[in-house]
């Protein structure tokens, strides 16, 4: 089962964040869903997760959140990303979440705005869930 990342999907840091993610995914393990969405929100229902403001990744069962939800994700992309995420871990997970919420409380303002989202390619489009696998 692949590895699925819940995102804001009103948010475009965070759909920015999903192609930048997918251009480093280059085993395309990950699969993509909005937590607003259907699928987004049966898969927050079955692993007993609150949506928000955190990235949520569903990997093996679990679910991971905030800075431990990131360094995951970096670990399974490519070279260098998955050697600074490994590096991540060592510092200490208050302060690592303590920048998590830093950026999360800013990031309406961190990409500009534009009316919408522009639509993924068919390559990355196929990594987006429409319905829950499980």
């Amino acid at each position: 089962m692949h590895p699925v990342i819940l995102f804001d999907g009103d948010c475009l840091f965070c759909h920015a964040s999903v192609y930048w993610i997918a251009a480093r995914d280059r085993k395309a393990v990950f699969r993509f869903a909005a937590q607003q969405s259907a699928v987004g929100q049966a898969i927050l229902a079955a692993q007993g997760a609150a949506g928000g403001d955190s990235v949520i990744l569903v990997a093996n069962g679990r679910s991971y959140v905030k800075s431990d939800a990131i360094l995951r994700i970096g670990r399974r992309l490519s070279r260098p990303w998955s050697w600074l995420a490994a590096a991540g871990f060592l510092i200490p997970r208050p302060l690592r979440d303590g920048v998590y919420h830093q950026i999360a409380k800013r990031r309406h303002r961190l990409i500009r705005k534009r009316s919408h989202c522009r639509l993924p390619p068919p390559e990355l489009r196929s990594r987006f869930l429409d319905e829950w696998p499980w």
